[in-house]
């Protein structure tokens, strides 16, 4: 009687044992797969943004010769980005292109003719658009990583996840010329 109730036991504990591993698992899969759900939403508009620079570039081309080298870098980060492969590259690439974007308004201010063009306008409203709904998927895709970072350094996640090779993954980044704000300006 006693070695039938010993074998229940061991028979209860590996159960439970090997449904605590599979639950581990299973989040750690999960949260992994969250991630890059996340990261595909951002991709696509992160696609349309740099589909869409080429136009903005040469209505701005035909306004500026001075400021070449902005239009020169961003038209060669959506190169780089259409060529990327790694979404850890990818996010860096869009980074760059977010602070490239921005100097590249501010350089518009110096040209009253740039900024009165209708193209232009409208131009700079779409990529306006594209970059309000690359923030909102932003925090989306930062609250995922945030989270698969955490999970994969939970205990006893951490132990499963070093196995399984499971590594931190990157932050999208909000440049500092983003953050600053001077006020309304008359």
């Amino acid at each position: 009687m006693n070695q039938t109730v010993a074998i229940i036991i061991l028979i209860v504990l590996g159960v439970s044992i090997i449904s605590f591993l599979i639950s581990l698992y299973n989040k750690l899969v999960m949260l992994k797969f969250n991630v890059e759900k996340a990261y595909g939403n951002i991709d696509v508009v992160l696609k349309q943004r740099a589909d869409e620079i080429p136009n903005l570039v040469n209505v701005a081309k035909h306004f500026m010769n001075y400021e070449e080298n902005v239009l020169t870098r961003l038209t060669e980060l959506r190169t780089s980005y259409n060529s990327a492969t790694n979404s850890d590259k990818r996010t860096e690439i869009a980074n760059e292109t977010s602070k490239a974007l921005s100097s590249f308004f501010a350089v518009s201010e110096n040209y009253p003719d740039l900024k009165s063009n209708n193209n232009f306008l409208e131009l700079q409203k779409r990529v306006s658009e594209l970059e309000n709904k690359i923030a909102d998927r932003r925090e989306f895709f930062n609250d995922s990583v945030n989270l698969y970072n955490i999970g994969i350094h939970e205990f006893p996640n951490v132990l499963l996840a070093g196995i399984l090779g499971y590594k931190d993954k990157t932050l999208l980044e909000i440049a500092n010329s983003e953050k600053q704000y001077d006020g309304v300006q008359f």
